[in-house]
């Protein structure tokens, strides 16, 4: 307990430092936290254009495809205000020597890397994702009683697990590679296909996006629970037991990474 204790303290020292350093700069701060609610609302102004011309996807209506949608953000946006700096270690930090800090340090290595900058432009995420579950909770798109709550908020968290391990994983890579960014861009990019039905793919992309790089378990299949009386609860419990293997495989590359570290030099 004394130790989680002082790990918040230096969580909150650190992400305090962290916050006084934007806003030293408040109109860049600003300007990006609108490119990406920007962004956001694109997506959904696509989702729009092609109902335009496909009323009904394979039997999911516009409004049920706007659910997965913003439940999609929810847990993509958690990864990405609180896990960002992740994104670091597989471009730069290993390859200029940067990592170095981390290792001369008596804390938590992994805790050092995640506490050192939250990702502001996450919040463009968050708000989208949760106006747009509350819009389908408006017109009854979602089913509403207690267990369905517990678990959607247990969902989330398990979702933002996910996104947070594929991208420890793949940002590990960088240990041997030294970089790794492209990898992990190409396995990130690939959650933009769970934010639809998997039906509409072919039984490869299927494959890759449950099972291999399993994003459909942070949008599609757990939202599909919410939408649908007849789904099983055991959709969450998957997704859970998935999150917990994924963090356990990207925990340990990590580690191990860290043993076999040499810095850059000069």
């Amino acid at each position: 307990m004394h130790t989680v204790k002082r790990y918040l303290r230096l969580y909150r020292v650190l992400v305090t430092q962290f916050l006084k350093t934007i806003m030293q700069s408040r109109v860049d701060f600003l300007i990006g936290l609108l490119g990406f609610f920007f962004t956001q609302v694109m997506g959904i102004a696509f989702l729009y254009l092609v109902f335009q011309q496909i009323p009904n996807l394979q039997g999911w209506t516009l409004d049920q495809l706007i659910f997965i949608y913003g439940f999609a953000q929810i847990p993509r946006g958690i990864d990405h205000l609180f896990t960002d700096n992740i994104w670091l270690v597989a471009y730069r930090l290993v390859i200029n020597g940067d990592f170095d800090r981390y290792m001369l340090r008596p804390m938590n290595i992994f805790f050092q890397v995640i506490a050192e900058k939250l990702q502001p432009d996450a919040l463009g995420e968050l708000l989208i994702g949760t106006i747009l579950v509350v819009r389908s909770l408006a017109k009854g798109i979602v089913i509403v009683d207690g267990l369905h709550i517990a678990l959607f908020f247990v969902s989330i968290f398990a979702g933002a697990l996910i996104y947070t391990s594929i991208k420890l994983f793949f940002a590990s890579l960088a240990f041997w590679l030294k970089v790794s960014g492209p990898f992990l861009q190409i396995a990130y990019d690939m959650a933009n296909f769970a934010k639809y039905p998997t039906e509409i793919y072919s039984k490869g992309v299927r494959f890759l996006i449950t099972w291999v790089i399993p994003f459909a378990f942070v949008a599609y299949l757990p939202a599909s629970f919410f939408m649908k009386t007849d789904a099983s609860a055991g959709v969450v419990g998957i997704e859970c037991g998935i999150a917990f293997v994924f963090w356990w495989i990207a925990y340990a590359l990590f580690h191990r990474g860290t043993q076999v570290y040499e810095s850059a030099g000069n």
